[in-house]
């Protein structure tokens, strides 16, 4: 997300929260969370798979912390970020064609259902154009959704953790395409929040957005981060219709 709720902390940062200062997990001090050595409390694979996708939901759950540091009336969630990212790549993905001509569609689907499933242990850690909050270092934050993904794609596909990869290092076509609709879903949800007058500043953090009016400063971070032409004549579109709407 592109502010979020106190400077770049969420307020759902779970896994960094119990990591030692050396960045290892702490150990439980009662050992209830040690292996078993007969293995015969360990969960079969099956079960495993089922408790990860249980703890990835917590995705529908997590709102984007931007929209409520704005005062977004019932912001989305992460989850519903991701659909939309997926639906750009599906609505849109052929305009890029021209200038990402290897892109497979299918795969680029798959990357955008989890490019921020890390989320769900990690919390909204997000970038800021803001220059007045505390921010994370990003190093900081790779290694912490690092962390995440760990957690919760080791039992899981490798297919699910290679796509993922696959989007962090933006090395693929399919990893380009997808940061692009990332950039332009954060965009277009503005281009709506503004239609339908869903956000009262007043009702957000008073401190944020010291340097941007309204939901200007979404399309500060998204603009700067744009790799390709397409994404940028889209972008340059979405936000004519938001300044109609202001």
């Amino acid at each position: 997300m592109d502010a979020t709720r106190g400077g770049s902390w969420s307020s759902r940062s779970k896994r960094m929260a119990r990591e030692d200062p050396d960045g290892e997990d702490a150990a439980d001090p009662d050992g209830e969370d040690a292996a078993d050595p007969d293995g015969e409390d360990a969960p079969d694979d099956l079960d495993a798979a089922l408790d990860a996708v249980r703890d990835a939901y917590a995705l529908k759950d997590e709102s984007r912390t931007g929209w409520e540091l704005r005062g977004v009336d019932d912001p989305e969630s992460v989850a519903a970020h991701s659909w939309g990212v997926a639906y750009l790549v599906l609505a849109l993905g052929e305009r890029f064609r021209g200038e990402l001509p290897e892109v497979d569609l299918d795969r680029a689907l798959r990357l955008a259902v989890v490019h921020d499933v890390a989320e769900a242990e990690t919390g909204d850690i997000a970038t800021r154009a803001d220059t007045h909050p505390e921010r994370m270092d990003p190093a900081t934050k790779a290694a912490a959704e690092r962390r995440a993904m760990d957690d919760l794609g080791g039992p899981l596909p490798d297919a699910l953790r290679a796509a993922w990869d696959d989007y962090e290092t933006r090395e693929s076509p399919e990893a380009v395409l997808v940061k692009e609709c990332d950039l332009l879903d954060v965009c277009m949800q503005a281009v709506i929040y503004e239609r339908d007058e869903r956000y009262d500043p007043a009702a957000g953090d008073p401190d944020a957005f010291r340097e941007y009016e309204a939901l200007d400063e979404f399309f500060a971070t998204a603009e700067s981060r744009l790799q390709t032409e397409t994404g940028r004549e889209i972008f340059e579109r979405l936000r004519r219709r938001y300044d109609d709407l202001r």
